[in-house]
């Protein structure tokens, strides 16, 4: 299976309560729900879209947590996500939760990068990891995202947890697929290429 990671973020890179104001509040973080007023008709159906591609979701614990007590709650049948989130099956990264509430739920404790792999290794579609950034960026290090999908809402915010601050190796990428919603949000698809080539400018001649 490939692992896709798909992430909502500000133009200054936060991914941290998209949602709402209450959705992620950790480290006293006020601004919540910046994405929602950007959110339109051409978002939902590309994000539908990607969320078709899974087999399952790949979530850390408090994305999980979050997640099995809000969507759980959403039983409108004309929702175009709630049925698909509720019965996937969800696989958890934690070492410090022993059994879900969300089901169907598997618990994957250890080694995040040993489990995933595992998983990776196994015939399918698409894991996706929906928020858990941390999580998101620990396998982006370790070479085991693909796919990474980012909807960049025009909103600078300046404060909040970003989605790419681990130290490690520059991660290349190659842009698969981009488009403009009529709302201003930018959705953007790109192949996880392996570590980012770097360069000396040496004048516009020599980019011909």
């Amino acid at each position: 299976m490939r692992i896709a990671l798909t992430e909502f973020v500000t133009l200054d890179g936060v991914s941290q309560g998209p949602g709402s104001a209450d959705e992620d509040t950790s480290g006293g973080f006020t601004s919540g729900g910046w994405l929602v007023p950007h959110m339109d008709g051409t978002f939902v159906q590309r994000v539908s879209g990607w969320l078709d591609l899974a087999d399952g979701l790949l979530l850390g614990r408090r994305t999980y947590e979050a997640f099995a007590r809000d969507w759980p709650k959403i039983t409108d049948p004309a929702d175009p996500f709630a049925e698909r989130m509720n019965t996937m099956p969800k696989y958890v990264v934690t070492n410090t939760l022993t059994e879900g509430t969300w089901n169907p739920t598997t618990i994957l404790n250890g080694s995040p990068v040993r489990a995933v792999t595992e998983l990776r290794a196994r015939p399918g579609r698409e894991l996706q990891i929906h928020g858990s950034a941390r999580l998101g960026d620990s396998l982006l290090t370790a070479g085991l995202i693909d796919t990474l999908r980012l909807v960049v809402a025009p909103v600078v915010l300046r404060t909040g947890r970003r989605l790419l601050t681990g130290a490690s190796a520059p991660s290349g990428l190659r842009l698969l697929n981009h488009e403009a919603t009529p709302n201003g949000l930018l959705l953007l698809e790109y192949e996880v290429t392996g570590r980012a080539h770097l360069g000396e400018y040496e004048g516009v001649t020599a980019l011909t």
